[in-house]
């Protein structure tokens, strides 16, 4: 069963019809043709901006609402002959990746002859060994692509340097252009002129628009429009989660582990004031700071945040939903449209599955914002398993129960395949002759 809580804009595109263009507080969004297969599925993800949103089903399906004229067309179905993995929307662009690892786009500087068509834009890398796709994430008009092999690709507009490479020389690419190799995750936002790169180090580097000091380079490299890849120094000590970019910000969910203690995760912000959460007043933050606020100062650890080009929702594990920033569209769910710049709580309708709530996830749209529910489905997980088996050509195996052991066999594989290390194959062998 689904359960999708909606607020924001409610207008490019129209989401919900029979109500108004601002939805101030959050209610229960409702497919227009419950009885369409795709609909009755579960979520799996919801990826907006400001002229698209896409619904991603577990049955590897996807439906998106366009900002066209004809309210008919929406919503519509994604035409992929492939299972679709994820899907991820920026201004000027859409991409989706495939369970077989390839990655689907559309937009004006990924296709400018046809640009609401699909095209495989994994396969334009020239590197053919480089071509099986683990991740992809839409900026403001650039995707990013990471491959099975941990290298970093960029596509799309080079204006501000958000490629890594010289804007004067490269101003935009039809094809994928190596950016950096070693990388584990890649970090960018819908409306972001700027990405963050992870490498397996916990290194992180950024390039793009610092013109509001979003990448957190420091006070001396402020106000920097244009910025190749550079390394981002004192970075809070802990294990980056999570990075999710704005328009003129970003946020970081850093996870600190103690042995006596249960990890604890805390946000940290650079960026242009009006949105940055830390109530400071005509102060841009030049370095990641921890946003503080007594809605944090508690055991009541965060499960997931999600933001937008102007505003940032947080969800705690009490099931608190906490926001701030601009709110001239409503997307804080407050009842109004008044801007919040330090956290405040957000009051929910009843949810369903609220003994669940870890299954809960946030995606804020440009100017909208979506929590929904989505629980693990092992089915996937254990036919993504023998997917990466086969990639690796290491072994083909199938698995014939759903339990723990499938997420600690899954770790490893992942850990393996970052770093080709025997022993861990070796506990894996054991894992799997438990099993079967």
């Amino acid at each position: 069963m689904n359960e999708i809580i909606f607020f924001g804009s409610n207008q490019y595109p129209k989401l919900i019809k029979n109500e108004q263009n601002e939805i101030t507080k959050p209610i229960q969004f409702k497919f227009e043709n419950e009885n369409e297969n795709e609909n009755e599925k579960q979520i799996k993800q919801i990826s907006s901006s400001q002229f698209s949103t896409i619904f991603l089903f577990e049955n590897g399906k996807a439906i998106e609402y366009l900002n066209e004229n004809d309210s008919k067309s929406n919503p519509q179905k994604i035409q992929i002959e492939e299972n679709i993995q994820k899907v991820t929307v920026g201004f000027y662009n859409e991409a989706i990746l495939t369970i077989e690892g390839n990655v689907f786009a559309k937009g004006y500087n990924i296709n400018p002859n046809n640009p609401k068509e699909f095209i495989n834009i994994s396969s334009l890398i020239e590197d053919t060994n480089d071509r099986i796709i683990e991740d992809v994430v839409s900026g403001n008009q650039s995707i990013y692509l990471l491959t099975s092999n941990q290298n970093a690709y960029g596509i799309g507009s080079n204006e501000y340097g958000q490629l890594g490479f010289d804007s004067e020389t490269l101003n935009e690419t039809q094809k994928p252009i190596l950016m950096m190799k070693n990388v584990s995750k890649i970090f960018s936002g819908n409306s972001s002129r700027f990405v963050f790169l992870l490498n397996s180090n916990q290194e992180l580097f950024g390039c793009g628009d610092n013109s509001s000091s979003q990448l957190g380079l420091g006070e001396s490299r402020k106000e920097e429009e244009k910025n190749k890849l550079t390394k981002i120094q004192n970075i809070p000590k802990g294990k980056i989660i999570d990075i999710q970019c704005g328009y003129a910000f970003s946020i970081m969910l850093i996870e600190n582990k103690n042995e006596n203690e249960n990890p604890k995760r805390k946000l940290y912000s650079c960026g242009d004031w009006i949105y940055n959460g830390l109530g400071k007043e005509y102060e841009n933050t030049y370095e990641f700071t921890e946003i503080k606020s007594s809605l944090f100062e508690n055991d009541d650890n965060i499960i997931d945040f999600s933001v937008g080009s102007i505003h940032t929702l947080i969800l705690k594990s009490k099931g608190k939903l906490i926001g701030f920033g601009l709110n001239e569209y409503g997307q804080l769910g407050t009842g109004d449209t008044k801007d919040q710049l330090i956290p405040i709580q957000i009051k929910l309708p009843k949810l369903r599955f609220n003994e669940n709530i870890s299954n809960y996830h946030i995606s804020c749209g440009a100017y909208n914002s979506f929590l929904y529910y989505s629980p693990l489905y092992f089915s996937n997980l254990e036919e993504d398993l023998i997917k990466l088996f086969k990639r690796k050509e290491f072994c083909d195996i199938s698995f014939k129960t759903k339990n723990g052991s499938i997420i600690e066999a899954h770790k490893l594989i992942l850990k393996y395949r970052l770093n080709q290390i025997e022993n861990e194959i070796e506990k894996l062998q054991e894992i799997i002759s438990k099993i079967n």
